[in-house]
């Protein structure tokens, strides 16, 4: 497969503003979410919502393009960016890495396109976690994943697995409750369909994109990795962010 790293960003983040260009240990956060994307070995873009943060990539020795303010979500920011670098339609896989990662391991992206890779029938790939913390289960900011893990021929489940639900809800019983990840992987056309398709009722339920394309009868596939990474939502996460740095 030929993949391309899109990393959407906007400035008009509700509980934390501006929140692309936080500085953490005296980086931009995108900045430093794209060197980690870079790092991957794959070509990134940072598909850009606000001139602002073409200005602060294109400083750093990045590459971004400006899209649409008002495109309503990531999704449909990825899509536009990658019609517009990419007409010809060269690459056929893209990975939607999140802008608020600012450590994310560049082994997440490839991850994804290692699952598209590898499953035929998968339309999308994401990555999940075993939960960090019991409360997690009961979080309605942490998203679950119900996924069908796949076995090898002793029996002993492998690590990724089709993707039957996702949800804010509680679960229960003595199995490992998976952590959704927000990293995607998308076979070009399955983007296509995705965007072109009105917001499913589950969707608006949980508030969950992911839940459109199983609506639609799309297969999403998820990877195991070892530990969810630090993703900067509020002020404290930007505080724990900063620490880390």
């Amino acid at each position: 497969m030929n993949p391309l790293i899109l990393i959407p960003a906007r400035m008009a983040a509700t509980r934390l503003p501006n929140k692309p260009l936080a500085d953490i240990g005296g980086r931009p956060m995108i900045v430093r979410a794209y060197e980690q994307a870079a790092a991957s070995g794959l070509p990134v873009v940072v598909a850009a919502g606000d001139p602002e943060i073409v200005a602060v990539v294109e400083a750093a020795g990045g590459r971004a393009i400006l899209t649409d303010p008002d495109l309503p979500s990531g999704s449909d920011r990825i899509r536009a960016a990658v019609d517009a670098i990419d007409p010809e339609g060269d690459f056929d896989a893209v990975i939607n890495v999140q802008g608020d990662m600012p450590f994310a391991d560049p082994g997440l992206a490839t991850a994804c396109a290692a699952v598209l890779h590898g499953e035929p029938a998968c339309d999308i790939a994401t990555l999940v976690a075993a939960e960090a913390d019991p409360s997690d289960r009961a979080n309605p900011d942490v998203v679950k994943a119900v996924l069908a893990l796949k076995s090898n021929e002793w029996g002993e489940a492998e690590r990724q697995g089709r993707a039957l639900y996702f949800t804010r809800s509680t679960l229960h019983g003595d199995a490992p409750i998976w952590r959704h990840i927000g990293v995607y992987g998308y076979r070009r056309a399955a983007l296509n369909r995705f965007c072109a398709a009105p917001q499913s009722p589950l969707e608006k339920r949980e508030k969950l994109e992911q839940l459109r394309a199983l609506e639609m009868g799309m297969q999403i596939w998820a990877a195991v990795i070892d530990e969810a990474p630090l993703s900067v939502d509020n002020p404290a996460d930007l505080e724990a962010a900063r620490a880390l740095a």
